[in-house]
């Protein structure tokens, strides 16, 4: 998943490198002679130079944990122009804040140098525990070098949470340092699949001493390098959060040992969550509420001599038409089931909270499970950070097969979570025993099929036909979604407006063929302005499902992912019309992708004076890493043309 453990616990901080540090306000041959960088040409800017350092230092009596950092970017063009403004962000607490000192910041234009003053840099109050100072360079132009460093004075020692390697712009040089006393014990974790180029750790001793104490404690001094980084580009599709492949460092305090001998622990386990998750009032708490559902829901809901499936299936129904799902979450604080259900709104926690209650009351065995959305990160397994999980749904066992449930969708059918909640994996809160980790996985059959049948009406110069669309699993609760947001008019304004010369005629849903589940649709259409010659090239393909290939880029350093199974189908009946042959068909196409994961197929043939052709792509893995990120590039490449320059080519007789 783009993560890896580089070592569990380590002893952390920031050290000056090795080799002598540069100057600020001095240029390098290298950067003074930049002016193009050859590994990534669409690149409107670039880091020349990046390097921070952390470490621990007792000032005023006090032990700081130390931010220092110094950069220089190169502007390529004006659409980097952006990267002139900085913002340096700063925590605070009620009592304490972290200091940002020492802010130095030059445009360098050749031998021209422009200075920011400080009377130019402005505190802005972001919430009510974030701040950022902010300024922007002066006379920028193509060419310039930023140049900027800067202190930030934290005693906060949870705050050391590491170094952005890639960011959104490539960076030639990116450097990172760390000194930390042996007493300070960090959990660490390397994120990404971009290799360091320098892994230094070594111990210095006797590194760290406070006034007072005869003993200077040992340090672990770090040293991390990555060279020619690409920029992280996450505007591509089919990707899950891009913190979870954006190459970093992540450091998370564990334990303390303070100068008095009292050690502080910071990382909890599991054990020690679960604990405090029953006595938790916004959840744990809410949790059992069934004795309040049981007086305030109608008994013919929970009660009842059906098997425990239906009554489940009814109690879900009952749940997403009684709440209205107000797009919050809400999952730790400030849930209060009983009001929601009364106001028929409710967070995504208040909403399940209800529905797991209900089901517990009905005797059906449900536990809350908590997941991560997939723009919200993939949650760490080897210990737990309860921030990693913003979102909560039920898990339903009946006669040993498992349902994962959410309410907050009207059109979502039994047993189906929504898609952006397809993220591998939760932990499930059992209150009677131990949490554990449950995987989640999506329904199989998830197609899109479209079949056609046409005739060409060449006397009135247009093809008329009947359409049936097939929606299965996430393509029919997407194309419910769509139909419901809209009236039917403005439904088939829409379908008729994404197609050339294209008018529906008539349009109904096959109640007897769909169901929650699917989705039957018949259109029939007519297609105007249909030209023809001796010679009739034919395009086959009415709709496409890919009018381009989405994936543009050369190279992926994280994976592809699609979250559900997918399928596409696309069949046609093309009836020749009298007086005209067949001349030309479009070439069959047989692809797959390594290991048997995908398959695209292209059947063309005639018989009986009808042309048929058949299209048919399967993705059968939910995920293809950024290995496999060549071939699944050209499979889509090979898809689209497919679409796009298959012609069945017609000739007069």
């Amino acid at each position: 998943m783009g993560r890896f453990i580089l070592i569990l616990v380590f002893f952390g901080g920031t050290w000056l490198y090795a080799q002598q540090e540069p100057e600020f306000g001095e240029l390098t041959q290298f950067e003074k002679g930049f002016k193009s960088y050859e590994k990534d040409t669409t690149a409107h800017a670039v880091y020349l130079y990046e390097k921070g350092e952390n470490y621990f230092e007792v000032r005023g009596n006090f032990i700081w944990l130390i931010k220092k950092y110094h950069a220089k970017k190169k502007i390529l063009d004006r659409q980097g122009f952006d990267e002139a403004e900085i913002s340096i962000p700063y925590y605070h607490s009620e009592k304490s804040k972290e200091q940002v000192n020492k802010i130095k910041a030059i445009t360098h234009n050749g031998n021209t140098r422009h200075v920011v003053l400080e009377k130019n840099v402005f505190d802005v109050d972001l919430s009510e525990r974030w701040s950022e100072k902010r300024f922007t360079f002066s006379d920028v132009q193509e060419g310039s070098i930023l140049e900027y460093s800067y202190e930030i004075q934290s005693p906060f020692f949870y705050n050391l949470t590491g170094w952005n390697f890639q960011s959104g712009i490539p960076k030639v040089y990116t450097e990172y340092n760390a000194l930390i006393p042996a007493n300070y014990i960090y959990n660490r974790t390397l994120v990404g699949e971009i290799p360091l180029d320098i892994n230094e750790a070594d111990v210095r001793r006797s590194c760290f001493s406070v006034p007072g104490y005869p003993k200077a404690a040992d340090c672990e001094k770090l040293k991390y390098v990555m060279r020619d980084v690409p920029a992280f580009k996450d505007d591509e599709e089919y990707m899950l959060s891009s913190s979870n492949y954006r190459s970093r460092l992540e450091f998370e305090l564990s334990e303390h040992y303070a100068l008095n001998g009292i050690r502080e622990k910071y990382t909890k386990s599991w054990k020690d969550v679960d604990k405090e998750f029953r006595s938790d009032r916004d959840i744990g708490g809410q949790l059992r509420k069934k004795n309040f559902f049981e007086r305030n829901v109608s008994l013919d809901i929970i009660t009842g001599d059906e098997d425990q499936l239906t009554k489940a299936k009814k109690i879900y129904s009952f749940v997403k038409e009684h709440y209205t799902w107000n797009e919050k979450y809400g999952i730790f604080r400030d849930n209060r089931v009983k009001e929601a259900f009364e106001e028929r709104i409710g967070n995504v926690a208040e909403i399940n909270i209800t529905l797991i209650n209900l089901l517990n009351a009905a005797d059906i065995k449900t536990d809350l499970m908590m997941i991560s959305t997939r723009n919200h990160g993939l949650p760490k397994r080897n210990h737990p950070v309860m921030s990693d999980f913003n979102y909560l749904v039920a898990k339903v066992d009946i006669d040993g097969v498992t349902y994962l449930l959410d309410a907050t969708e009207k059109e979502l059918p039994f047993g189906m979570l929504p898609f952006r909640c397809l993220n591998y994996y939760g932990r499930v809160m059992d209150l009677d025993g131990e949490s554990y980790w449950y995987d989640i996985k999506p329904v199989d059959r998830n197609v899109k099929s479209v079949r056609i049948s046409m005739d060409l009406n060449l006397e009135e110069g247009k093809i008329t036909g009947i359409l049936d669309e097939t929606s299965m699993g996430y393509e029919s609760f997407f194309k419910r979604e769509k139909i419901n947001a809209l009236s039917e008019e403005e439904y088939l304004d829409e379908v008729e407006n994404g197609l050339d010369d294209f008018y529906v005629e008539a349009y109904e849903v096959d109640q007897d063929q769909s169901d929650d589940q699917k989705l039957v649709e018949r259109f029939s259409f007519e297609i105007q302005n249909f030209e023809h010659k001796e010679t009739i090239y034919f395009d086959p393909f009415i709709t496409r499902f890919f009018p381009e290939n989405p994936f543009k880029v050369e190279k992926r350093y994280y994976p592809v992912d699609f979250g559900f199974l997918r399928n596409y189908k696309y069949a046609a009946n093309i009836k020749v019309p009298e007086g005209y042959s067949v001349k030309e068909l479009p070439e069959s196409i047989s692809l797959g992708l390594p290991e048997n994961s995908g398959i695209l197929r292209l059947v063309c043939n005639e018989s009986q004076g009808e042309v048929f052709v058949l299209f048919d792509l399967q993705l059968r893995s939910t995920q293809y890493t950024s290995s496999g990120y060549a071939y699944v590039k050209e499979f889509f490449e090979k898809a689209v043309l497919a679409q796009n320059q298959s012609f069945v080519v017609l000739e007069k007789n």
